[in-house]
């Protein structure tokens, strides 16, 4: 067998304001804070003598690699994201950023907000575009029938109601 894996598809470019802002403050902290603290803390460490039983040059090197990784990785996504401040021309339709109430066919009712990959963990009941959920509701129109393919089987939902937030969250 051979170790070949094939890259992972690559996931959406599209960021709300409030998801924007949030990777910013990230690299930011990282960048002006965390690293030049774990800097100086690795520097104590390695001007105590023997680096090779030194747990905290050790791990405090490890921590640098860790943030150096993240850094690099949030600076690639925020130099290629499309930040969607605005509402689409039809507000009848799902489009991305919107906030979509479902409801099943016993009744329940399940609200969702169509968010970008970076974000959806961080936005109550927000789910990534690249979600199945979310490709399937995607472009449907108010009162719109959306049956979903999940490994436990089809669901059906019936889009009871689409809003919009404001435009900088």
């Amino acid at each position: 067998m051979s170790r070949y894996r094939p890259p992972p598809p690559q996931s959406s470019k599209y960021i709300t304001p409030a998801g924007e802002r949030r990777l910013r403050a990230e690299l930011d902290r990282l960048w002006r804070e965390e690293r030049p603290r774990v800097t100086q803390a690795v520097a104590a460490a390695a001007a105590q003598g023997d680096r090779s039983e030194n747990a905290e040059y050790t791990y405090g090197k490890r921590r640098l690699r860790e943030i150096d990784a993240r850094v690099r990785h949030l600076r690639k996504r925020l130099e290629g994201m499309v930040v969607v401040n605005q509402a689409p021309s039809d507000l009848r339709r799902v489009f991305f950023g919107a906030r979509v109430t479902l409801e099943t066919p016993t009744g329940e009712s399940r609200v969702y907000r169509i968010v970008g990959p970076d974000e959806f963990d961080q936005e109550p009941g927000g789910i990534s575009m690249d979600a199945p959920l979310a490709r399937a509701l995607l472009g449907k129109a108010l009162e719109a029938e959306v049956t979903v393919s999940l490994p436990t089987g089809n669901e059906a939902y019936r889009i009871a109601e689409i809003t919009y937030p404001p435009a900088d969250s």
